[in-house]
């Protein structure tokens, strides 16, 4: 289905003309709301989304040609046309000029006002449609961006050949920074749906308790602050493809719905009770261990065979063997660019520190360290002090360097473990159960050390993605 047409909004003081409006319209198969005053009128333009505004002219309170001046003022694309029964040339130039995109004398035949309806229909499809295409203009996703010449991803971009011509639901494994984002953007490129929205969610990113608006849309009133509906992004995906990164962050209850959503393109809006439906092609990914996150309960085990239809993994960088120096050679050529730094190159002794790299950030990570030599870097070649360090130093530790002045030991073991827990956290996007198994803990025993150290966690549901404060 394509997204549907939001209602119209008529305006009249008489009863029996906005009632007859609202049928003659409604028979049409549009949407209609109706409001006896434009002072009314303004209250739900303020709260609702709406197509098109048809008003008389001569209203109670606020005239029709001062409401059309406001709407224009306040709402400048949304069209508007003005019916009256004093029409006359002045006053149909005086509506024009308030913004009115239409004009209709009383009596008029059902034939004109639904030509003038279909007008402001049609131009809220294209703009709708335009939007998309400039939504769509960002999204450059191709299999030359996937950079390599090892066997592994020789083998990867083929299977991304065969598989994106199909409607196959597609997870793919990978840890951070692999490149699991390209790869389901090649997979909408080069798929039949490759005209239609590529949507992306981050289920990582968004609050659970608004995750499910986002993706499946709400209704007005369906929760506190929800003051309007709001079309889902599957709904928007409709004929395209829908990318939920992050998959094994989404919660129980919302995997649930989605397993359902899978059954048959069918799902009902926050707060709705009308059963939608849309076809779109699912993408899923995570850099989660997703077996594991089976066997401790935290991912349901249908969903996985639901998406997993074809499974990618993708290999991390230390196992790509000379793939580093050819991605490094393909950063560094797009940041020289965008810099106008006239470096050529790197040198042997630079090759060889990023090679000896274990990149546990893996392609982005190394993205970065290439960025930030070349505006380090004052020669004409990368040199090795430019780059990031392939060893730690090694050499004793001076514990009491790392007591403050009159710290008791108790108090700088606190410390010290305070912060490990919040830097576990902030590289885990706030999850305490990612957060948990960064640190080998238990999600029950990280909670109860974040308790004892009095970290409060803010902003989550069982703790599941959260901020953290100190008390």
């Amino acid at each position: 289905m394509s997204v549907p047409l939001p209602p119209v909004l008529v305006v009249d003081d008489e009863k029996n003309m906005r009632r007859s409006l609202q049928t003659m319209l409604g028979d049409e198969g549009y949407a209609v709301r109706a409001a006896e005053s434009a002072e009314e009128a303004l209250g739900l333009l303020a709260r609702e989304n709406f197509f098109m505004v048809i008003t008389d002219a001569r209203l109670g309170g606020m005239t029709g040609y001062e409401f059309l001046t406001k709407i224009h003022r306040e709402w400048p694309d949304l069209p508007s046309l003005m019916i009256t029964a004093y029409a006359t040339p002045k006053l149909a130039v005086e509506a024009i000029k308030a913004g009115a995109m239409d004009y209709l004398s009383k009596p008029f035949e059902p034939e004109e006002l639904f030509h003038a309806v279909e007008r402001c229909a049609e131009r809220h499809r294209l703009l709708q449609e335009n939007a998309a295409l400039r939504a769509r203009a960002g999204v450059n996703f191709s299999l030359e961006q996937i950079v390599g010449d090892s066997p592994k991803m020789r083998e990867l971009r083929q299977l991304i050949r065969t598989v994106a011509a199909t409607d196959a639901r597609v997870l793919i494994l990978g840890e951070s920074g692999t490149g699991k984002e390209l790869v389901a953007g090649a997979l909408h490129t080069l798929s039949p749906r490759t005209a239609e929205n590529y949507i992306r969610i981050n289920c990582a990113a968004i609050p659970e308790q608004l995750l499910e608006s986002e993706l499946f849309g709400h209704e007005k009133g369906a929760f506190t602050g929800a003051v309007k509906q709001k079309f889902g992004r599957v709904e928007e995906a409709d004929g395209g493809t829908v990318f939920l990164d992050e998959i094994a962050d989404m919660s129980k209850p919302l995997q649930a719905k989605l397993l359902r959503f899978l059954e048959d393109g069918t799902f009902t809006r926050v707060g709705g009770t009308e059963e939608l439906r849309v076809n779109v092609r699912l993408v899923a990914a995570t850099n989660r261990d997703i077996a594991k996150a089976m066997a401790a309960g935290e991912f349901r085990e249908d969903l996985f065979h639901r998406l997993n239809v074809v499974q990618f993994n993708l290999p991390p960088l230390r196992e790509r063997g000379d793939d580093v120096r050819l991605l490094a050679e393909h950063f560094l050529n797009f940041f020289r660019a965008k810099m106008n730094k006239p470096v050529t190159g790197f040198t042997p002794a630079a090759i060889q520190t990023l090679q000896a790299q274990r990149w546990p950030g893996n392609v982005r990570e190394l993205r970065n360290a290439v960025e930030r030599a070349l505006i380090l870097e004052n020669s004409r070649e990368i040199q090795p002090a430019s780059l990031p360090s392939a060893t730690v130093e090694l050499r004793p530790l001076n514990a009491t360097a790392l007591l403050a002045p009159e710290e008791s030991l108790d108090t700088a073991l606190q410390r010290l473990e305070r912060g490990l827990i919040q830097t576990a956290l902030e590289q885990n996007n706030f999850s305490l159960t990612r957060a948990a198994e960064h640190l080998k803990l238990s999600r029950h025993s990280l909670r109860y050390r974040m308790q004892r150290l009095n970290m409060k966690p803010v902003g989550g549901e069982a703790g599941e993605t959260t901020d953290v404060i100190d008390q």
